[in-house]
């Protein structure tokens, strides 16, 4: 098939490997501008550009795709037979939606209806879900509601990170398009059941602060969906402290004193959560430092077992 890929992050390669792997023509790839990064502030191509360079594909990075007379104009040049969004990161208008003879179908890292929206993956992981997915849908103009192609559901692992689970997703998210292509027209659409949905709006940088007075499976489950973006931080003596990985204890604290470190053991900072639970901190992230061991911190720092963060 003749398709134009609208992508952007890292978790849109596989897919995009997949497509020409499996002897597609990528005609066009569509991703978002290259953005600022690093302490020189240079211009850096998102992951799919680079990607997309590197093979010889034609790229186009519209500012806005909506009011870009152009992008429609690559676009309608490619003649394309269908496109193909992963995680693009913009709302793509009708006018380019409906043009190819197949339309459009989206990689979605959810089982649609439940988390429609910008970081699925990410609230799947804070809420305690079990389980999540893959789900491929026909594209519209409103948010995730286009009427359902495929999907396929697997368990999240009891330790997995947002990131980790987010690339698993994203080769599963890969297998299943190459499937529902092969298939296109035998599959009947299924319209989604809107009475069921639920929403993942994007993050922002406050979302990752830790609120110690939660129990220590909550902080658990933010410091898991918050890494890497946003992070999950919090505070001691006024600076920033990104905590990027732990893990609840089977201990209890023997006062209720939530965010007040009980213990600085080899193997972490013990703090006090709600009801005396107790989240362990292995690993973090000092302000404007590199990442290092909770103990090792613990030491340059001189932090002491009555400390409190928050």
């Amino acid at each position: 098939m003749r398709i134009i890929f609208f992508g952007s992050p890292a978790t849109a390669l596989p897919s995009l490997a997949k497509l020409l792997k499996g002897g597609h023509r990528v005609e066009l790839v569509v991703c978002q501008p290259d953005k600022p990064a690093g302490r020189g502030k240079k211009l850096k191509p998102c992951p799919v550009k680079a990607f997309a360079v590197a093979k010889g594909l034609a790229c186009y990075e519209p500012e806005r795709i909506r009011k870009d007379p152009v992008a429609l104009e690559k676009i309608r040049a490619a003649d394309p037979d269908i496109i193909v969004v992963v995680a693009y990161g913009q709302i793509i208008p009708a006018s380019i939606i409906d043009l190819p003879k197949h339309k459009s179908i989206n990689v979605h890292f959810s089982l649609l209806p439940k988390y429609r929206g910008a970081s699925p993956v990410q609230w799947a992981v804070l809420n305690g879900e079990e389980k999540t997915g893959v789900t491929i849908f026909r594209l519209n103009e409103k948010m995730d509601e286009g009427d359902l192609l495929a999907s396929e559901a697997v368990s999240i692992l009891p330790r997995e990170n947002a990131i980790n689970l987010e690339t698993r997703l994203s080769h599963i998210g890969a297998e299943l398009l190459h499937r529902t292509l092969a298939s296109l027209d035998r599959i009947r659409p299924v319209p989604q059941d809107h009475t069921l949905a639920t929403y993942a709006p994007k993050l922002k940088k406050e979302d990752g602060q830790i609120d110690w007075n939660q129990d220590a499976e909550t902080v658990d489950r933010k410091v898991r969906a918050m890494t890497p973006w946003p992070s999950a931080y919090t505070f001691l003596r006024g600076r920033r402290l990104i905590i990027q990985e732990g893990q609840p204890s089977f201990e209890t604290a023997d006062h209720d004193s939530p965010g007040r470190i009980s213990a600085i053991e080899k193997y972490g900072l013990l703090v006090c959560c709600r009801n005396r639970s107790l989240y362990l901190i292995q690993t973090l992230q000092p302000e404007n430092k590199k990442s290092m061991g909770a103990f090792s911190f613990s030491l340059g720092g001189n932090i002491k077992a009555s400390d409190v963060l928050g």
